[in-house]
């Protein structure tokens, strides 16, 4: 039996109200800019290969990643997110802390808007860098873990409050509005410097940082690199490369999906 994750239960509310229609999740529901395609356009840039998106949800950014040279291919956990995504790129049913993907094999992957989804994200980090080839990219984008969470009122944009509960790393559903997807799935907050630790101890490193979303930052992004000596990433497991095996790009390995706690 696949596994059940949460957002099946809102695959159709996200794509059709949430999104509102849109080519990209490019807005909150309060018409916040958040202008995710610039952003990805200056951390990812041009290039050419398949790039990976983690938790591709209903596939959104499939068409910047397309316009900038790259082949997109999505995994997400949720059947109901993959069944609106299904047009816009090739996808897989997988679980982001077991991807199916060889070792070494890729030379992008992104993970969009998805962090405060995973709650074991720095496993998933692991898990980016070990399929990347060395002097692969990998691009964050995600909520701003500063201005963002379940202690963050932005009902105001222009005086946004910050509560206690920032310094904590843990899951909520509390959120400043009810028609958000925080309200209605939950997520998980990852404190600044826990953030940058979890890219670190993977064996990523830190290149370019973006932020978007005004007059207060709504999102932060980070574009990494693994190192081009390779070597092991740390303790993630997965598809091993083996002896004859191709590169994914070349020959995808897709596996039965491992479920992941929700």
């Amino acid at each position: 039996m696949a596994p059940t994750a949460v957002y099946d239960e809102i695959a159709d509310w996200y794509e059709h109200e949430f999104l509102g229609g849109q080519s990209t999740g490019a807005r909150t529901r309060d018409g916040n800019p958040l202008d995710l395609d610039s952003v990805l356009r200056h951390l990812l840039g041009e290039g050419s290969g398949t790039c990976l998106e983690i938790g591709c949800g209903t596939g959104v950014h499939a068409i910047q990643v397309r316009e900038l040279g790259w082949t997109p291919i999505g995994f997400d956990l949720s059947a109901g997110m993959l069944r609106h995504a299904r047009s816009r790129l090739p996808t897989a049913q997988a679980d982001a802390e077991h991807l199916p993907i060889l070792d070494d094999a890729l030379p992008a992957v992104i993970a969009m808007m998805v962090h405060t989804d995973m709650p074991a994200y720095p496993q998933v980090l692991h898990e980016a860098a070990r399929v990347l080839r060395p002097g692969g990219v990998f691009v964050h984008v995600g909520v701003h873990p500063c201005f963002c969470g379940g202690f963050a009122d932005r009902s105001d944009l222009d005086a946004i409050v910050i509560r206690p509960g920032y310094l904590d790393g843990h899951w909520t559903k509390a959120s400043w509005t009810d028609q958000g997807v925080r309200a209605k799935v939950g997520a998980t907050h990852y404190p600044l410097p826990e953030l940058m630790h979890a890219l670190l101890d993977a064996g990523l490193t830190l290149e370019r940082f973006s932020e978007s979303g005004e007059p207060t930052p709504a999102v932060l992004a980070i574009k990494a690199r693994k190192s081009a000596e390779g070597g092991p990433a740390g303790p993630a497991t997965g598809t091993r490369a083996g002896p004859g095996r191709r590169p994914v790009e070349h020959q995808p390995v897709i596996s039965p999906p491992v479920p992941r706690r929700e």
